[in-house]
């Protein structure tokens, strides 16, 4: 079982899904968000992990909000921390970022597309923090193991591996949930993204598009497939949202989605030897 901090991943432990804003929009935005995330996720009896990116370093155009920055985001994350007693999680883009992000951050996510990055891999595995590592678009999930292979070099063995579907180009991705066993087999946690995993990159031209409507029936499916934990990027007000509009979940759909959920995932979670 990984444990990080008061949340718990593993059979025996309740659902965990990380989830918030795709990036950080202000600092009242991110309390918010966090505060009314919490509260739902209290009343439903599932773990939350609060995410929230202080710098979108991969977006379609020029002329998209990134975020505030790596000092200023990390402040305000640091405050979600703090006053709310929720761990965060976020991106890193350098191998330079690594220990700043380390120092606020439970979990430090390597993106898909720098998930074969070896300076930032190893530079993340040596903050000791836990490393999530999306598997790029354009992988198949055993290779994937060598991404592992480089955190492990480090000597951290705290690993958790994201599938969010695979590119075939032409504005889609695709989900194949023989992934989810295939990388368990390497012995760590796997999450399952959904929210990413209904983008459709590039398809509104100077922004992607996403297809919101299929987060719950992907994200069951994984469930359903044995996924550890689940990562669904939220918002309370999806049409004003700065990064992801079409693809973060309505805060009222997440909330009926763990009612569905947690059943799944319990029963599933029971069933595996």
């Amino acid at each position: 079982m990984l444990e990080i901090g008061k949340i718990k991943i593993g059979k025996e432990a309740p659902l965990v899904v990380i989830s918030g804003p795709c990036v950080i929009e202000s600092e009242d935005h991110a309390m918010q968000t966090a505060l009314e995330l919490k509260k739902m996720f209290e009343k439903s009896g599932a773990q939350l992990i609060y995410k929230s990116s202080y710098d979108k370093a991969n977006r379609s155009s020029i002329d998209s909000y990134r975020g505030p920055g790596l000092k200023e985001g990390l402040r305000i994350l640091k405050k979600v921390r703090d006053e709310l007693d929720l761990p965060v999680f976020t991106d890193i883009h350098h191998p330079e970022e690594a220990p700043f992000a380390a120092e606020v951050c439970a979990i430090l996510q390597i993106p898909a597309f720098l998930c074969r990055q070896t300076d930032l891999l190893l530079a993340a595995g040596k903050t000791g923090a836990v490393i999530n590592i999306k598997k790029g678009q354009f992988m198949s999930p055993w290779d994937m193991e060598n991404a592992v292979q480089k955190i492990l070099s480090t000597g951290n063995e705290k690993i958790i591996l994201t599938e969010r579907g695979t590119s075939f180009g032409y504005n889609n991705l695709v989900s194949d949930m023989r992934t989810i066993p295939i990388l368990q087999g390497f012995g760590f946690p796997v999450c399952f993204d959904a929210s990413h995993s209904v983008m459709l990159p590039g398809a509104a031209g100077k922004e992607s598009g996403g297809q919101r409507e299929f987060i719950p029936t992907l994200a069951k499916s994984a469930l359903a497939a044995g996924a550890n934990l689940l990562y669904i990027e939220s918002h309370n007000n999806p049409k004003e949202a700065k990064s992801d509009k079409s693809s973060v979940m309505p805060f009222e759909d997440l909330q009926k989605f763990l009612n569905e959920a947690l059943p799944l995932y319990e029963l599933i979670q029971r069933s595996i030897p």
